[in-house]
């Protein structure tokens, strides 16, 4: 590219998230990584540039629409018009149903879904404005139902849906819409997984590569090489897709 499209990845700067941003990065965008933590995504923005890129580092809390607003507002003003967005932001407060809190419930579907919303929607008039856009949402498997996870399940499941709405809505614009669903992908969250569980992070990984038909649990970058493929130019007829990204299938 030569003039470098913006995109935006938020929770980036760690994990899935991370990995993504340095990938958009490779391709060429532009990229602003957006994350709750100031000083922790400014570091992956840092890295990008020192390799070459061309990346802004932006603290955003996107559940909470005045914070997606500035920030959306900054990434504009400082990088360009951003006419890529991934919703990988996210959070897991795992319990047993009736071990549960409102708060628990409330904050997952806050940062998955409320902050997909927020984020799309300041997004799209941009993308409108071009006449090209995408969005990736990151759904999960574990939107089958997933033990523990009520809360995260149900807002995976929903992320879904709505990707689909978005195909629906934003498609005559030159915008489309996908959600990718990993399996088990090794990250801090699963470590997180494993601990609640009671087992070590190792013997976690084991035991679910054992069950997964290529043998080895997934890498964050597995999941951004996905990412990749749909926010490219060659993907404009893929829209409204869950992609599983679990290394076989899941039923």
């Amino acid at each position: 590219m030569t003039d470098a499209q913006v995109s935006i990845v938020t929770g980036a700067a760690r994990g899935i998230g991370a990995a993504t941003a340095h990938r958009l990065a490779a391709d060429g965008y532009a990229v602003a990584v957006l994350d709750l933590d100031q000083a922790a995504c400014t570091a992956v923005a840092d890295a990008i540039t020192q390799a070459g890129g061309r990346a802004l580092g932006v603290g955003c809390d996107v559940s909470d629409e005045s914070s997606v607003q500035a920030a959306v507002a900054r990434v504009a003003a400082d990088l360009g018009a951003p006419v890529v967005l991934v919703n990988n932001a996210g959070i897991i407060r795992d319990n047993l149903l009736f071990k549960m809190s409102v708060s628990d419930w409330d904050s997952v579907m806050g940062v998955h879904l409320r902050g997909a919303f927020l984020m799309s929607r300041a997004c799209q008039s941009y993308m409108r404005e071009a006449g090209f856009g995408r969005i990736v949402n990151l759904s999960s498997s574990s939107a089958q139902g997933n033990r523990g996870q009520a809360n995260y399940s149900a807002a995976k499941a929903g992320l879904q849906g709505f990707t689909k709405t978005l195909a629906i809505e934003l498609g005559k614009f030159g915008v489309t819409a996908n959600a990718v669903a990993p399996g088990f992908i090794q990250t801090d969250m699963t470590a997180a997984t494993a601990e609640r569980i009671g087992v070590s992070f190792e013997d976690f990984i084991t035991h679910s590569a054992a069950q997964i038909p290529v043998g080895r649990v997934g890498q964050p970058e597995d999941i951004a090489a996905t990412i990749s493929f749909l926010c490219s130019a060659e993907a404009g007829f893929v829209s409204g897709q869950v992609i599983y990204v679990a290394g076989g299938p899941l039923d």
